[in-house]
């Protein structure tokens, strides 16, 4: 019920328009949610409901606007609900806490760093994307392990030793792979951004 209110509040009416229209962005966005599909199926699960994967996410909102990533993000989600948790009705939880809510964290810190910090392309790929991923991990795993503790009964100390103890392990190879996705996008395929610009980040005075 949340993820359908979230959802509703958000929906990206002028960016799926804008899908409607263009082809090019249509095969991108294609491709994108089917590396992230094959980036959560390398999953090692440690038990039912504590799943380890890496995320992708902060990727898919530089380049889609987060509105329109959180929407197209539900496809994997419902993907990796049904054939790798093999527990559908936790699709609408999976979702919320693996997509709506760091996308939406993530989304506020890198609109925050855009206005505190200098229009410099250093900023772009390091607070905007590797910090960012980084920090996704973090919201991710924490809400995921909130959800579980609140809903789904497990322990508390079950959880702080088999899964939260592991965030380093995942926040910094997370980091590194949205920000190395990053950079190349910048360096090789800058249009392929949502907002961002050679002229404001490289060109400004």
């Amino acid at each position: 019920m949340l993820l359908a209110l979230w959802i509703y509040a958000i929906w990206p009416k002028e960016e799926l328009a804008q899908i409607r229209r263009d082809k090019n962005l249509q095969l991108r966005l294609l491709l994108t949610l089917v590396g992230v599909n094959a980036l959560w199926s390398l999953n090692a699960s440690i038990q039912t409901g504590l799943h380890l994967h890496f995320l992708g996410i902060v990727t898919c909102m530089l380049m889609f606007g987060w509105r329109l990533a959180t929407v197209a993000l539900l496809l994997p989600s419902a993907f990796f609900s049904l054939f790798v948790l093999k527990q559908p009705a936790d699709f609408g939880a999976f979702s919320l806490f693996a997509i709506a809510v760091p996308l939406f964290l993530c989304f506020v810190l890198y609109s925050r760093s855009y206005h505190v910090f200098p229009k410099h392309i250093f900023v772009f790929i390091f607070v905007g994307g590797f910090i960012n991923a980084g920090l996704s991990t973090v919201f991710h795993q924490l809400s995921w392990a909130m959800w579980l503790w609140s809903a789904a009964d497990y322990d508390w100390n079950v959880l702080v030793d088999n899964y939260l103890i592991l965030i380093p392990l995942l926040a910094f190879p997370e980091a590194l792979l949205n920000g190395m996705a990053v950079t190349l996008l910048v360096v090789y395929q800058p249009q392929w951004l949502f907002d961002y610009s050679d002229r404001e980040y490289l060109w400004r005075k």
